[in-house]
């Protein structure tokens, strides 16, 4: 079974957690294709490297001297490779960051350089042949990942390496700008390694054992979750839990190919496998729960809206026209809600409000503000009767008001709307009936 691993920065902030992380490399030898991120936070108060370089380019793009900043970061790496009674030299990467800083490479150039310099430094602990992510991450000239291209250039870099390490979170145009992925991109980049080298199996691993059924942050020690779908683990990650890039499960989902995600301090823990589909139940009728705050919802009333054919068009278009995406719209037959951000309704509320007006016509038009949307995602839902009338039953059980419930056709996640103060109270509602309970 060959392994992609892919080690984020608190996994690699120290020649200590470094020693961690060759440990388990080694300690597999399937383990033949590794992605490291940029070094993390050793402790609380640290800076994480990447945030370091986004400071010194911000002081060379100003004009400002910012050799005393690329020092500090300098010194970051030299720590480790001290620690790691390693050889490695980075002088000459030092000298060119510094020309390139010098000659405005960009942002994206800067920020890409602590998983490059974290990967020449892993390739020569581990003995593994180092490939500049420049080389084979492919992007267009607006920064778009090219998939495709991608997959077939990288197949045929990897059929003459055994053993490679590639840095996580950026690539490069055609011309050779550096582009990077989102934060978190390093994910994305071991998706990627893992589809174009048709591995068995790709281990994500970080600085927790694999996914809980909520966030630990509202529920103390909530469960684990064992095995995940790759269809729940979107729904969860738009809805806010981000152990795993939500982009990340893309490149994998085509192929097929499972993700593990695994503790760097913890090895011995099995982790969360993340899957195509399974026929293993959930331990719990639910697999999930998560959620944000921070939307308002639009309440357009219109007395048989349901035979006038184009209204939900004609109604999203209101958005549209001031440039806002809707998250939900539950609808009946003399009402549709749209769900969006507050933040980006507040200063267009009133110009979206006169364009509903002037499409659609509404008998009324309400607003529901400072709402929170929980989502409660099973794929073992659908062979469970009265989920809803438990969530009901939770919610009510604690005072807490339903503003809206949505739930999707595949019967795998329902939504609900609660206000903003009941949030955490409700999912902690939530977690008691469909978890605390079977414990």
């Amino acid at each position: 079974m060959v392994k992609v691993v892919k080690f984020g920065g608190s996994s690699l902030a120290s020649a200590e957690q470094f020693k961690k992380v060759g440990s388990i490399i080694r300690a597999e030898e399937e383990r033949k294709y590794v992605v490291p991120s940029a070094p993390g936070k050793r402790d609380s108060k640290d800076t994480k490297v990447t945030d370091m370089l986004y400071g010194c380019y911000a002081e060379a793009e100003a004009g400002k001297d910012f050799s005393g900043s690329l020092a500090a970061i300098k010194a970051r790496y030299d720590e480790i490779i001290q620690g790691l009674e390693l050889k490695t030299d980075l002088t000459k990467e030092f000298e060119t960051i510094k020309k390139n800083f010098e000659e405005k490479a960009g942002v994206q150039y800067a920020a890409s350089r602590g998983e490059y310099l974290n990967g020449i430094i892993m390739a020569d602990y581990l003995g593994f042949t180092f490939l500049d992510a420049a080389e084979v991450i492919l992007f267009d000239e607006e920064g778009n990942f090219l998939a495709e291209d991608t997959n077939a250039i990288l197949s045929k870099r990897l059929k003459s390496l055994d053993k490679v390490v590639l840095p996580g979170f950026y690539g490069a145009t055609a011309d050779g700008v550096v582009k990077t992925f989102s934060r978190g991109g390093s994910d994305i980049t071991g998706s990627i390694l893992a589809r174009a080298a048709g591995v068995d199996l790709y281990e994500n691993w970080t600085d927790v054992s694999g996914f809980l059924v909520t966030d630990p942050r509202i529920v103390k020690n909530p469960e684990p979750i064992n095995i995940i779908t790759y269809k729940e683990l979107r729904e969860l990650s738009y809805m806010g839990a981000t152990v795993l890039h939500e982009d990340a499960i893309f490149p994998v989902r085509k192929s097929g190919i499972p993700i593990n995600i695994r503790n760097t301090n913890r090895p011995q823990d099995a982790g969360t496998m993340i899957v195509e589909n399974t026929c293993k139940q959930s331990d719990y009728t639910i697999t999930g729960i998560a959620g944000k705050k921070g939307f308002v919802s639009v309440n357009i009333e219109k007395a048989q809206m349901n035979s006038e054919i184009g209204f939900g068009r004609r109604a999203l278009e209101a958005f549209e026209l001031s440039g806002i995406n809707f998250e939900h719209m539950p609808s009946g037959i003399d009402t549709l809600s749209v769900f969006v951000h507050q933040p980006e309704f507040e200063g267009k509320e009133q110009q979206v409000l006169a364009a509903i007006h002037r499409l659609t016509d509404p008998d009324s038009v309400d607003i529901d503000s400072d709402v929170a949307l929980i989502a409660v995602v099973g794929r073992s839902m659908k062979s469970n009767r009265g989920v809803a009338a438990r969530i009901f039953a939770a919610l009510a059980h604690n005072n807490i008001n339903i503003k809206m419930i949505d739930q999707g056709s595949s019967e795998l996640n329902i939504i609900i709307g609660v206000s903003n103060n009941d949030f955490e109270a409700a999912i902690r509602a939530i977690y008691d009936i469909f978890v605390s309970s079977r414990i």
